[in-house]
């Protein structure tokens, strides 16, 4: 049996799309060629880098300068668009505090969409996800690494959080992973690691990546940057934005991003796919001819760095990897 997953990277539904979203007639935030995209993927999981509700002020923190908050309606425009799973452990769940927070995970789960990284105390905040998805029993952990003010405790709703900058992976994620893979077929373990408006993983994401392979996640899905990085057949380690009213950066142009499709067995990943995408203001459609080359050309670069050969298909970015050679004897 196999999976495939539809994974999208940070989605901000605040500020100018959350305006877009005010209207009567909103103009649809997906075109339908981004639907029909993760049509036929088993799971689709995303980082939601806002909180939805209509409740809560600005976080009183110091040297915050951005707050994102979507309008309730928001998770059913997410779940339109296929999405199962929303994850919260990042630095802007908890921008319009706790009850804004709440108020996110019974949106989504109203909408039918499953929520994980963040919750009323810190124990939840850190559960695991179980699901079934293909026929593969599948568990999903989710944590970021900024900011420590925004972390769950046993009496504070909140985050996952856990020190990645200067700190090894805690046992408490090691220890989930490693009790997750006993009991699913497949572990997947998003993490919001790392600076803004990078151009390829830092020391301290690369030091964290195989702490968390190793304790037995199949894939790691990473994001913070809102720039896609290169990627090996374990970790994706930056999905980059999927969508945003986002100022341009000329260089790194993360107004250019990837929807990334992974098939998956009981064994890990099967082949890794990339769909080119183009993020308007506070709009995300598939991208023309010019962006794809510019996107392709940029993430076959990035994977080189990592040892990972990426063929180019027309309308895709793939990899298909190779089973590992069973063993002698």
């Amino acid at each position: 049996m196999a999976v495939t997953v539809a994974l999208a990277g940070d989605a901000m539904l605040g500020r100018d799309v959350a305006e877009a979203l005010a209207h009567r007639n909103p103009r649809p935030l997906f075109s339908p060629a981004v639907h029909h995209a993760v049509r036929d993927a088993d799971l689709f999981l995303l980082n939601l880098e806002c909180c939805v509700s209509d409740r809560g002020a600005p976080v009183d923190l110091p040297g915050k300068t951005f707050f994102f908050r979507a309008p309730p309606r928001a998770a059913d425009v997410l779940a339109a668009l296929g999405v199962d799973v929303a994850v919260l452990a990042n630095n802007h769940a908890l921008d319009y505090g706790p009850d804004a927070l709440l108020d996110t995970r019974t949106r989504l789960a109203r909408a039918g969409i499953r929520s994980v990284g963040a919750g009323p105390t810190v124990t939840e905040a850190r559960a695991p996800l179980r699901l079934a998805a293909g026929g593969l029993r599948i568990g999903i952990v989710a944590v970021t690494d900024h900011p420590d003010e925004f972390a769950a405790d046993t009496d504070r709703p909140g985050v996952a959080y856990a020190d990645l900058w200067h700190e090894d992976v805690p046992h408490w994620l090691t220890g989930t992973i490693g009790a997750l893979a006993e009991e699913t077929d497949l572990v997947l373990v998003s993490a919001h690691w790392g600076p803004n408006m990078t151009a390829r993983p830092v020391p301290h994401v690369r030091h964290a990546a195989p702490a968390l392979t190793g304790a037995g996640a199949d894939l790691v899905v990473g994001h913070s940057a809102h720039v896609f990085h290169g990627f090996t057949r374990h970790v994706l380690f930056d999905l980059g934005d999927f969508i945003d009213d986002y100022a341009v950066h000329p260089a790194l142009r993360n107004d250019l991003g990837l929807l990334w499709l992974v098939t998956l067995d009981e064994h890990g990943p099967l082949r890794t796919e990339a769909v080119p995408l183009a993020l308007d203001h506070c709009h995300t459609r598939l991208a023309d001819r010019a962006e794809y080359a510019w996107i392709a050309a940029r993430l076959i670069r990035a994977c080189a760095e990592l040892g990972t050969d990426v063929v180019d298909e027309g309308e895709r970015l793939a990899v298909t990897w190779r089973r590992p050679a069973a063993r002698a004897g």
